[in-house]
């Protein structure tokens, strides 16, 4: 005798899924003239699921979009296959670029590759701290909003960042390797959020100069010209200058090389600072650096309460620049600034000895930031938005880059 009755061959889908029923009665509504929206209220299902079935599954064998249960079963049977192979799998041209903008060669100006420092990845979320990997270092969703606008036309050229992280950090999804995760920002195999700390401020600054006197034409970033400072201080008091426009994001990085005699005796107390970020050095470099750029780009210029910027007042009047300081303690007073030195650290990660990199290092890193996309920027570069700036100042429109 056959049994009385047979155990279902595979687990009954969720509720969260479109049943074949569902989707009939989504036809015979469809069929009726009626809307999405009638018809998510009678099904009792959100307005997006049903709009999303009828965008994804409508399509029938005669080519057109009229929308069939059969058909829609098929589609959605199909789609819900496993394991599938992702886009950077399938498609070459996309996994070279998403390669290329992650891992791709640092250059200098003149596009001479930069192959420092060599580094072996050991697949470690943690560990001592160490030199980082050099490369373009794109974030993924850098990578994924930048292909919308190198690749207008072409919708096989999409992927998403969540898409990039995955193949990066869930093994078995292919087509990127693991090590590849040295060039993410974090440098981590897996994904650990990062507490960020802030070194003691300074209070040898007159109230007149304070960021609360700041103009607010610098606080809405309506015209660039108004720049953000600090340090970033490696192992053996080595330091490098940054200096970030607040509307572009265009980054400079200042040179701060040792003086002779440092490391080499004891410290004389209360003598220059051999480091090479003491007050005269970094007035120095800023005033090398600030001054190649345009009278219109040099507006203002604010810094946190560090001894390096003791000399302020010789800046002004050597430079033109209006130098204000934020508040002691409050780091998000300058938070392009501070933004763009998490970003450098994939370059000068902490506690490694920053005097090893030589100007044309520093040059190499400033392309690799200029030419990023930002997300603040609709997914232009820093040194598109300052061209975009420069252009309009030449043809006399009142257009700003941001």
């Amino acid at each position: 005798m056959p049994p009385a009755g047979f155990a279902s061959s595979s687990t009954p889908p969720s509720e969260r899924y479109l049943l074949f029923s569902d989707r009939e009665e989504i036809a015979l509504l469809r069929a009726q003239g009626h809307g999405v929206r009638e018809i998510a209220r009678r099904l009792r299902r959100a307005t997006s699921t049903i709009s999303r079935e009828l965008r994804r599954n409508a399509a029938t064998p005669s080519g057109g979009l009229d929308y069939r249960a059969t058909a829609a079963q098929w589609h959605a049977d199909r789609s819900a296959r496993r394991p599938k192979l992702t886009k950077l799998v399938v498609n070459p041209a996309l996994r070279q670029y998403v390669q290329d903008r992650l891992a791709g060669t640092v250059v200098t100006p003149d596009g001479v590759a930069v192959h420092r420092p060599i580094v072996t990845w050991k697949g470690r979320p943690h560990g001592p701290r160490q030199d980082r990997r050099w490369a373009r270092a794109w974030s993924p969703e850098q990578i994924a909003r930048r292909l919308r606008l190198d690749y207008p036309e072409d919708p096989t050229m999409r992927i998403s960042h969540e898409a990039i992280y995955q193949a990066l950090f869930i093994q078995g999804r292919g087509a990127l390797r693991r090590d590849l995760t040295a060039c993410l920002r974090s440098g981590r195999a897996l994904r650990v959020p990062r507490a960020h700390t802030r070194r003691r401020g300074k209070s040898f600054i007159a109230p007149e100069i304070m960021i609360s006197q700041r103009p607010p034409e610098v606080a809405d970033r309506a015209v660039p010209g108004h720049w953000e400072g600090d340090l970033i201080i490696g192992l053996g008091g080595s330091a490098i200058g940054t200096l970030v426009e607040r509307t572009t994001r265009f980054t400079l990085l200042l040179h701060l090389p040792p003086m002779p005699g440092h490391a080499s005796g004891p410290r004389v107390r209360n003598g220059p600072a051999l480091a090479g970020h003491g007050a005269e050095a970094v007035r120095d470099a800023i005033m090398r650096t600030i001054t190649t750029l345009p009278g219109h780009l040099r507006q203002s210029l604010t810094w946190d309460q560090g001894v390096e910027m003791a000399q302020h007042a010789h800046l002004r009047i050597d430079t033109g620049i209006h130098v204000y300081f934020c508040d002691p303690h409050s780091p998000w007073q300058r938070g392009t600034n501070e933004n763009t030195n998490g970003l450098l650290r994939q370059y000068f990660p902490k506690g490694t000895d920053l005097s090893v990199h030589t100007a044309g290092d520093l040059a190499a890193v400033v392309l690799a930031l200029n030419t990023r996309p930002q997300k603040t920027l609709d997914w232009k570069t820093p040194a598109e938005a300052l061209d975009l700036f420069l252009k309009s100042i030449h043809t006399g429109s009142v257009a700003t880059p941001a």
